[in-house]
């Protein structure tokens, strides 16, 4: 099945789960033998070009439409930067499924090393730091679609470690950086067609 179809399979499915998880009943195809094989997802969702949730996974640890559909709905009404949504708002958000590749660490000698192997575009990028060998005190991501907002790598970098609740300026001896790649797909328009709710 080519990217285009997936898309067209996956999006009516967090749509539905966002909308049973609001009283909204709403059919969707879950039926694609690939949608059982693990897969890890952020779903975005959007209103009028401004972000108003973004939930997702780095690591495939369930199936994809059980990701798909988990991380759906906790961007609606878990993502602690927002209230969650009301049915008043389902018409005019829009969802946006970005599928991760596996995340692969990245070598490098110091941060301009690192700043200089960065893909604008192309890599989302996971941050951490662990003070003393600790469990990642520090971590944050950002899509690939983040370069749209931070197109010079240490501007994006900059953000990532302010993400993670450390200065823009920040580099010490055990910051681990990996990246990935995702394919992506976003609504065209909010879909408004009411069905039956999916298991």
């Amino acid at each position: 099945m080519c990217d285009a179809e997936r898309g067209r399979v996956l999006l009516p499915i967090a749509r539905a789960a966002i909308s049973c998880a609001l009283g909204v009943p709403r059919a969707a195809d879950e039926s694609a033998p690939w949608l059982s094989e693990p897969g890890a997802c952020f779903v975005t969702l959007t209103q009028h070009g401004g972000l108003r949730g973004c939930i997702g996974s780095l690591q495939a640890h369930r199936s994809l439409l059980a990701d798909v559909k988990g991380n759906a709905v906790a961007a609606a009404l878990r993502d602690p930067r927002f209230p969650p949504l009301s049915r008043a708002e389902l018409d005019i958000t829009e969802i946006e499924i970005s599928l991760l590749s596996a995340t692969q660490a990245m070598a490098f000698q110091n941060e301009a090393d690192a700043l200089a192997q960065l893909r604008p575009g192309i890599d989302g990028v996971v941050f951490e730091y662990s003070p003393a060998g600790a469990l990642p005190a520090y971590r944050s991501t950002y899509l690939p679609q983040v370069w749209e907002r931070f197109p010079q790598p240490r501007q994006f970098l900059a953000s990532l470690k302010n993400k993670a609740g450390l200065p823009g300026d920040f580099w010490a001896e055990g910051v681990k950086l990996s990246r990935y790649i995702v394919t992506k797909w976003k609504e065209p328009e909010p879909a408004s067609q009411a069905g039956v709710c999916g298991s």
